[in-house]
């Protein structure tokens, strides 16, 4: 009988464990499955193994326990009704959590699968997102360039506008020093006709003088 009250202690605890652990293993699988969940970031995919691996190892040993229970049913002598009772209740408990396990495990791995496959897809669209990003930054930095270089063709243009306005103005101000100054020639031509005219007049009176002079001579070396 203290084989049966321990084998019976040791199922109770482990079944209560297992259930506990199997709780936990469908809430994940239910958080997995919920749109927006990224499981690497959120340590889903750990958390899953790692509560299999409990679930699994807690499954092995309510076998066993449940195998040796087994063995005291086969002695009918030796246990109460309520003894194959409760031994029986055990092994149909094994055999629902066994069901539940597996389709828990089943739901767990499609759950994983489709965000896994939601998540290939949300980082290819950041990836596209991205890259299109990229291309619009880059687009961007192409345009400022052109607008920057049109800035600075304009600001030459300007800048070659006002040196001709410049060069337009000084242009006009000799203009008009010149039409000045032919304004002036015709009295510089006169004074110049005067001189030469003076000239003349002067050489012709030195003219005369040197030969009334020739003429005085000659007559006093002639007399």
């Amino acid at each position: 009988m203290s084989n049966y009250d321990q084998l019976h202690r040791q199922c109770r605890t482990l079944e209560n464990l297992f259930d506990s652990k199997l709780t936990s293993y469908s809430q994940l699988a239910a958080s997995i499955s919920r749109p927006g969940q990224d499981i690497e970031s959120s340590g889903s995919t750990e958390r899953w193994k790692d509560l299999e691996v409990e679930l699994d190892d807690l499954a092995a040993k309510l076998e066993e326990i449940n195998e040796q229970l087994a063995v005291l049913a086969s002695t009918p002598d030796l246990m109460s009704a309520s003894m194959l009772r409760a031994i029986q209740r055990h092994r149909e408990l094994h055999q629902d959590n066994m069901r539940e396990l597996k389709r828990t495990k089943t739901n767990t791995k499609h759950a994983l699968d489709q965000a896994n496959l939601l998540s290939g897809v949300r980082n290819d669209i950041d990836a596209y997102k991205s890259s299109a990003a990229d291309s619009l930054l880059a687009e961007r930095g192409r345009i400022d360039s052109s607008h920057r270089m049109t800035d600075d063709i304009l600001q030459q243009a300007y800048e070659t506008r006002s040196e001709f306005s410049r060069q337009r103005t000084s242009l006009a101000g000799i203009n008009n020093r010149m039409v000045q100054v032919l304004g002036t020639m015709p009295g510089i031509n006169s004074l110049v006709s005067m001189i030469k005219s003076r000239r003349r007049r002067d050489s012709i009176i030195m003219g005369v003088l040197i030969g009334i002079c020739a003429i005085i001579l000659l007559t006093y070396i002639w007399h």
